[in-house]
């Protein structure tokens, strides 16, 4: 599961991460602990086919859903069962997307009263897109709600101490096959993997981390 994660980086550097153009870009604040039911930024293809980023409320809603509240419930959608899983196959077809992200939080469980939380990024210090998501819900009154979610797969080896699940993280160089929905009979099932350990990193942080009213760059000091 991937229940929290950062966005450090401004909007200059998620548009020369991402490739998007900068002008038109929504505004957002910093997030050091981006949660569940929170607008966040999603990078997707417009209907032009150029890269746009949106904000969007994390937990898909299905667009056949009859209530909003199924999105409590799908932050994550597991990469074993995108393909098959009436929440998200749809979207996994048609509606692909990319999450900025700085680093994630996990935590591990140290007896049964105490877990120590943990933040995990790229050594490189360089943001990176989880392999997210995103669907359109028609609300009772007529107005649409915008949703996304996190997909999750097997943790590599400095995950897997912490957690049984990592969120996929994308290389750059497939960020174009993932976004592009346009071939429905070669889905990209095979970036669903672990990203490679020996470039990512883990470290003690804080327990506020665990109150989300907690927002602010100490959240990532070591402890």
């Amino acid at each position: 599961m991937c229940g929290r994660y950062v966005r450090k980086s401004d909007k200059q550097k998620i548009a020369e991460a991402f490739r998007v153009a900068v002008d038109g870009i929504p505004d957002f604040a910093f997030s050091f602990n981006a949660a569940p039911q929170s607008f966040q930024p999603i990078v997707r293809l417009n209907a032009e086919g150029q890269r746009e980023i949106a904000t969007l409320r994390w937990g898909l809603v299905p667009f056949w859903s009859k209530d909003a509240k199924m999105g409590a419930l799908t932050i994550n959608a597991k990469a074993e069962t995108i393909t098959t899983s009436p929440a998200f196959r749809e979207a996994f077809k048609h509606r692909r997307c990319l999450v900025p992200a700085d680093a994630f939080y996990e935590w591990q469980k140290l007896d049964a009263k105490n877990k120590q939380p943990y933040a995990i990024a790229l050594k490189s210090g360089e943001p990176y897109g989880f392999a997210g998501l995103w669907e359109r819900w028609k609300q009772p009154d007529g107005d649409k709600l915008e949703t996304f979610t996190v997909i999750t797969t097997d943790p590599n080896e400095i995950v897997q101490p912490l957690h049984n699940r990592m969120p996929v993280i994308l290389e750059p160089k497939d960020y174009a096959r993932w976004l592009d929905c346009s071939d429905t009979a070669q889905l990209p099932v095979d970036l669903l993997k672990p990203y490679p350990s020996d470039l990512m990193r883990a470290w003690p942080v804080s327990k506020k981390v665990g109150n989300v009213r907690n927002d602010n760059s100490a959240l990532l000091d070591p402890s």
